[in-house]
């Protein structure tokens, strides 16, 4: 090899380096063929796995069933035999309920409500197959765990209201499931029983745990409301009612033995009950969707009582059914103390005094007019009158209070004008305050009978949401008063306005706005005692209205027209009571009461005091401000 030949390969050599060297890849390059790569790698293996699944598949429907169950010994043991079999649903049905239970596992797999239909107008479905799933965790005599959902049960049906789900095991030894539905009723019995499992289970069985989730379904218009609604209720066996977040993720262990178990919906629900009580050391969780058809989903894993000699079943009870309160606290009327269900407290009616307030007024009264009024926009005006009636009396008190400061406001400006400057503020307070007290007037009297009344008005915020007669009844342009009747609505996602406002305007809203605004104003005026109010105050009061409406536009409109309704009641009643009442005569009754002699109150006593000491340390620091001056 010459020279030449050597040059000419290292001068090759060289432009192969540059070459390589000025086109290599960027690193973002690199990770984008490395990521292209993976991704190819990814899909080879999901074939692999697929074809490998194909062939099982196929393998498995060549086998005989002896083959199957050879194949199937080795990991089930005693009960291989059973996990030959064939799905297939049998159905039970009255006039509120049609259920399918699956051969394969012998669970509830469908439940629809047949009175009841979702927002879209399709069948209300609780769930389907893909969507629930009930099985037990059956430990053998060889410590093998074995989940019921796996097994194939053989139905035995009786009538067409009950059926019996037999996992037979071996000739004599078999584990019954057992469900019964009642004409029109939306309770379902559920019996677990065994025969003769003793040796095919563990001889220490004295429970079966369990292990239930279901997704819950969107049935309402309004997706974000309906989410506020929705929520994991369960029921200790000491009495108390607890529940998950309810707006977000969540998992509880719960160390107390529970009586039932309730996926709550905003109007309907699928609860569990024990009779004899779940035992300590359930597990319940709870997630959230975002979007889709779905808006979370429960699962719960826990353990019921269990005879492994066979002489005592395991009864529970299964509710699919409306949040009705009367139709859930109507199942308590036959049971003794110890034994009450308590489902009525899935119905959110508010804390304490408000949940009395919805149990012994507002919703007696609401069922009394629902008995022979069709209407539900009639009804909710008849009560909104009804209430206000009942109120009247702590109205009036309030009206008579603010009318006594609004006759002694040229007094009380007499006096602001009398006391100019703020270092007088004290006594002005003073001064103002004795006349009110020889008047017989107090600025805190319109307060009681306005508190007293808050009860009420947080009850109804409490009821309207919840009260499934609401639900797809139509009044006047609201076609649903469960929900928000819009008169506009938009698709565009608006920052903040959409998450917080909605895509749309409910008018009720909008007219509860307005009203309130006027009352407002109305208020305001009627109000006016001449005293000094904090800065900004007034605007506040006007802002308020505005408030509410971005808080309840997107609540049910049965609501708003109550607020609504309500409002424009309580100005006709402010209106007629002014046109009523004679405010000369009021007056002459104030200055009556001045020349009356009155022990002052406690409240004078210590305005006094206040103002005595501020004196005195008015005159200790000007006699220390002269002494400072003479020492210059």
């Amino acid at each position: 090899m010459d020279k030449n030949t050597i040059t000419g390969f290292i001068l090759i050599g060289v432009a192969i380096f540059a070459f390589s060297w000025f086109n290599r890849p960027s690193p973002q390059e690199e990770a984008a063929r490395q990521k292209r790569q993976d991704s190819i790698a990814l899909v080879e293996q999901a074939n692999l796995v697929k074809a490998k699944k194909e062939q099982a598949l196929v393998e498995k429907a060549t086998l005989s069933d002896s083959a199957k169950v050879a194949n199937a010994s080795t990991n089930f043991g005693a009960f291989a035999s059973t996990r030959i079999g064939t799905e297939k649903t049998i159905t039970l049905e009255n006039d509120l309920l049609e259920l399918r239970i699956s051969t394969k596992g012998g669970q509830l797999v469908y439940a629809r409500l047949k009175k009841y239909d979702a927002y879209d107008k399709s069948p209300l479905i609780l769930f389907n197959d893909k969507e629930s799933s009930f099985a037990f965790d059956l430990v053998t005599a060889d410590n093998r765990v074995i989940n019921s959902s796996d097994l194939y049960f053989t139905p035995l049906q009786k009538g067409d209201k009950e059926l019996t789900m037999r996992l037979n095991v071996a000739e004599g030894r078999y584990l019954d499931l057992t469900y019964t539905l009642q004409p029109k009723d939306y309770r379902v019995g559920f019996k677990v029983k065994g025969t003769n499992l003793n040796g095919l289970l563990s001889p220490s069985t004295n429970a079966l745990a369990f292990h239930w989730s279901q997704k819950i379904r969107q049935h309402e218009k309004g997706r974000k409301f309906e989410q506020r609604y929705i929520a994991l209720n369960y029921r200790l066996k000491s009495g108390s009612v607890e529940k998950l977040n309810p707006t977000g993720e969540d998992q509880q262990q719960e160390k107390d033995p529970i009586k039932w178990i309730c996926y709550k919906d905003m109007f309907f629900s699928s609860v569990l009950i024990a009779q004899d009580g779940f035992k300590s050391g359930a597990d319940l969780q709870s997630s959230f969707y975002e979007e889709g058809k779905y808006l979370k989903s429960y699962t719960t894993s826990a353990s019921i009582p269990f005879d492994l000699q066979g002489e005592k079943a395991s009864q529970m009870t299964y509710f699919f059914g409306p949040n009705k309160f009367s139709l859930l606290n109507s199942y308590d009327d036959n049971l003794t103390d110890g034994e009450v269900w308590d489902l009525q407290q899935i119905v959110p009616l508010g804390w304490l005094v408000f949940r009395w307030v919805n149990q012994y007024f507002i919703i007696p009264i609401f069922d009394f007019l629902s008995t022979f009024i069709g209407s539900m926009g009639l009804i909710i005006f008849l009560l909104t009158v009804i209430v206000k009636l009942i109120l009247l009396p702590l109205t009036y008190k309030s009206y008579i209070s603010s009318a006594k400061m609004r006759v002694l406001k040229p007094q009380v400006d007499a006096i602001n004008a009398k006391y100019p400057s703020k270092d007088q503020a004290m006594e002005k307070q003073k001064e103002v305050m004795d006349l009110y007290s020889r008047a017989g007037a107090s600025p805190m009297s319109g307060c009681l009978p306005m508190v007293l009344q808050m009860p009420i008005l947080f009850a109804m915020f409490m009821f309207f949401p919840s009260a499934i007669e609401l639900r797809h009844q139509s009044f006047l342009w609201a076609s649903d008063l469960s929900t928000y009747d819009s008169i506009i609505s938009w698709s565009t996602n608006i920052p903040l306005i959409s998450e917080y406002f909605g895509n749309h305007l409910s008018l009720f809203c909008l007219l509860m706005t307005i009203t309130n605004i006027v009352y407002t104003k109305f208020n305001m005026e009627q109000t006016n005692t001449g005293q000094e109010q904090m800065p900004g105050m007034k605007w506040m009061m006007y802002l308020m209205p505005v408030f509410m409406m971005v808080f309840f536009n997107q609540y049910a409109a049965g609501l708003t027209y109550y607020y609504f309704i309500s409002l424009l009641i309580t100005i006709l009643q402010t209106v007629g009571m002014r046109y009523f009442i004679n405010e000369d005569k009021l007056l002459a009754k104030l200055e009556a009461n001045k020349r009356v002699p009155k022990k002052k109150s406690s409240l004078m006593r210590r305005l006094e005091e206040a103002q005595k000491l501020q004196a005195e340390q008015k005159r200790q620091q000007e006699t220390l401000n002269n002494k400072n001056k003479r020492k210059r």
